[in-house]
């Protein structure tokens, strides 16, 4: 399947077109918003597995967990900013395949440096766990003080606050780090947040690839995105947070000591690092299959 059956619908297109598409260059504001916020959205991502160790240290789990669905929430609704900004991209591309019958070959390197952007974000979460840690347990004492999840989320945000965290929060020493060995952690646990990280990754990315592979099935293939992230989620939801769950548990009941939580959190963000970096595979057969799917809701395209 190819955009080259579709180039005859070039209606307005015409040589002033091509130009303007091609003097954009590969970097525009919506690639540079986009890079940015995944960054940021992937960093807070990581940093919400952080809640468990916090629950742990507090012993405070119920009200761990709803800071960590905060997170979890505030990140997937920001990531919803950088839907538009690919918008743009694919837009952009579109018209260039409609007029020429080929994908332009910087559109795949633009969604290549996203999802780039995201590792990097994976690295930088996961290199501000501490300050995540921290963070946590000041938001589960201020819920506690104030009974408001929102007024507790504004708090840590005041820049006294702030500085306070990041002033007392504490690195490891590479000696502790190298003891996170993963050998108490399940299987499935690891292969499941490389798996899940993976498809969350890629989703959305490879969905708009995917409408400009068939330009007739474009908007179906930008829907696809949600079906395939539900899928992740619903992957997340039976091998991976049921699992975190109940090792963070048995730490509160002394049956795992508390370090075991924190090689757990350790391992999640290293296989999710992972899993970006296997989202980067999966990209171009990612968007082939989601064409594919798109095609078949559309018939006649």
């Amino acid at each position: 399947m190819s955009v080259a059956h579709v180039a005859h619908a070039a209606l307005g297109c015409s040589a002033a077109d091509l130009a303007a598409f091609r003097n954009r260059g590969y970097f525009s504001t919506p690639l540079i918003a986009a890079l940015a916020l995944n960054v940021v959205v992937t960093a807070l991502q990581i940093g919400a597995y952080a809640g468990r160790i916090a629950g742990v240290r507090t012993g405070r789990i119920g009200t761990s967990i709803s800071l960590f669905n905060f997170f979890t929430l505030a990140a997937r609704l920001a990531n919803l900013v950088v839907t538009p900004a690919l918008g743009s991209l694919a837009d952009g591309a579109a018209s260039y395949a409609t007029c020429t019958g080929t994908i332009p070959g910087r559109f795949e390197w633009q969604l290549r440096a996203i999802i780039g952007a995201g590792t990097l974000g994976a690295i930088v979460g996961t290199l501000l766990l501490p300050i995540f840690i921290m963070l946590f347990m000041r938001g589960v004492y201020a819920f506690e003080r104030r009974g408001s999840m929102l007024q507790a989320a504004l708090r840590l945000l005041d820049p006294r606050v702030m500085y306070g965290i990041v002033r007392t929060a504490r690195w490891p020493p590479i000696g502790e780090i190298a003891s996170f060995r993963p050998t108490g952690l399940p299987v499935k646990l690891l292969v499941g947040n490389v798996t899940v990280t993976a498809v969350y990754a890629v989703g959305v990315v490879a969905s708009f690839y995917g409408s400009v592979i068939d330009l007739d099935a474009r908007t179906t293939a930008v829907g696809l995105s949600g079906l395939v992230n539900g899928f992740g989620t619903v992957a997340f939801s039976f091998f991976v947070d049921p699992t975190t769950a109940y090792i963070t548990d048995q730490a509160v009941k002394g049956e795992r000591s508390p370090q075991d939580v924190r090689t757990m959190v350790f391992w999640l963000a290293v296989t999710a690092i992972l899993g970006w970096i296997v989202s980067q595979l999966i990209l171009i057969p990612g968007a082939y299959f989601i064409a594919i799917g798109a095609h078949f809701f559309h018939p006649h395209a």
